[in-house]
């Protein structure tokens, strides 16, 4: 987790390996700017001729971890040094591109590099600086995520690298749908900034809502929907070294949540918004904006059914950090802004307000009856995944920034 691979310096490191003899077909760089140069760490993506049922390289990746973790099969455990280290792949079921670890000391991150190169033809690259596009940046205390040279590509292959930049990604209060009477614009053109955009996400949960919005459209996009990416574009142009600064923290484990929704902001099918942001030791860890399934008939049903969706995630998160800790799984405390909806999680009768709702939504009121998840009330003002829900204006779109961890990197020094 983040407090424990910040005890070092060299806390990841990245190599490339050669599967063996397997036959491995490397395709051509594609013109999408989320392609790296030829002078980054990352490998351009592989085609496997063999199917990874056949593929025996996770077979003998695994052998290298006394243990995996049950929740995530890329965390180990290596029972002599009770140490966790985490294994990530470009190609998770066939680790034969780039293998990237994280662990906790210099002595296991070596003794994991000797294992490989016993196993895979393998040259040790150093410090990751560098993985799928993002731009990591460890100091003593804290690494640094962004995606800049990425923005800066995007900007660029869509003509935007000069626009004016502006201060929020979509205008407060502003509704999409699906303009059957507006003037249609190029879609291929309208879906290939809409990929972008997307993979932006990684390190810019500031711009999950409007970019989740945009998305809904890509099948017939018009000029309105055109208007919101381009100004996405320009917000993207003025926050272009903006990223996610984890922070070392104290050695007491605290994961809490917050869960939020809007209110049937879909007009076409009057469904609403869900959104989810999960912190380990203040630290953004995982975030969500997603448009509910099912139509909610009030902001507090809307509510309830968005905090179930983030109690599944939550037992997630609380089960690996058991495992990584080895401690008895504490309760995730989970912040809604809602007071009916609370009083519906915490009540576990079926009543007339909550009946017609789906089973499965129901879950939440077992975990809290169970002391799984803790749901506490907070205010408006201080619910961070408000920003995943709705547009926000500037000055409170900057204080969501400041909660969620994203800082201008370019500016911010240890």
């Amino acid at each position: 987790m983040v407090e424990d691979v910040l005890d070092t310096d060299e806390v990841i490191v990245v190599a490339d390996i050669e599967a063996g003899t397997e036959e491995v077909t490397t395709s051509p760089a594609a013109s999408s700017p989320s392609t790296p140069s030829s002078n980054t760490h990352t490998a351009s993506s592989p085609s496997i001729t063999n199917s990874p049922e056949s593929y025996e390289g996770p077979v003998r990746f695994r052998s290298i971890a006394d243990i995996y973790a049950n929740t995530e099969e890329v965390v180990g455990i290596d029972e002599e040094e009770n140490e966790v280290m985490l294994m990530m792949s470009e190609e998770p079921t066939c680790y034969q591109e780039a293998a990237t670890e994280a662990c906790c000391s210099t002595g296991r991150i070596n003794k994991f590099k000797q294992q490989m190169m016993t196993e895979f033809e393998m040259s040790d690259l150093g410090l990751l600086s560098y993985y799928l596009g993002i731009e990591v940046e460890q100091q003593k205390s804290r690494i640094l995520l962004r995606q800049s040279t990425y923005a800066k590509k995007i900007l660029s292959q869509f003509k935007m690298a000069d626009c004016n930049a502006t201060k929020h990604p979509m205008e407060p209060k502003t509704q999409l749908h699906k303009d059957l009477e507006g003037t249609p614009v190029d879609a291929t053109e309208y879906r290939r900034v809409i990929g972008c955009l997307r993979y932006l996400l990684h390190t810019r949960p500031d711009l999950s809502y409007p970019v989740g919005m945009a998305s809904r459209y890509m099948e017939r996009p018009t000029t309105m929907h055109h208007k919101v990416v381009k100004q996405i574009l320009r917000y993207l142009k003025g926050t272009i070294h903006f990223g996610l600064a984890y922070i070392k923290g104290p050695p007491e484990i605290s994961i809490f949540g917050y869960s939020d929704s809007d209110l049937a902001g879909d007009l076409d099918g009057r469904k609403s918004t869900s959104g989810m942001a999960f912190y380990f030791n203040e630290s953004l860890v995982s975030w969500n904006s997603q448009k509910q399934k099912t139509v909610a008939l009030s902001s507090c049903e809307a509510e309830f059914m968005a905090a179930t969706t983030a109690a599944c995630y939550a037992l997630w998160l609380r089960s690996l950090t058991s495992e990584l800790t080895g401690e008895k799984p504490k309760p995730v405390t989970l912040f809604v802004d809602n007071k009916s909806a609370i009083a519906l999680m915490k009540n576990p009768v079926f009543h007339g307000r909550s009946k017609h709702i789906d089973t499965r939504f129901h879950f939440i009121r077992e975990c809290v009856e169970k002391g799984q998840i803790v749901v506490e009330f907070v205010n408006t003002g201080e619910q961070r995944a408000d920003v995943l829900t709705k547009a926000l204006p500037e000055v409170k779109l900057a204080t969501m920034r400041q909660l969620l961890g994203i800082r201008d990197l370019e500016s911010c020094q240890e």
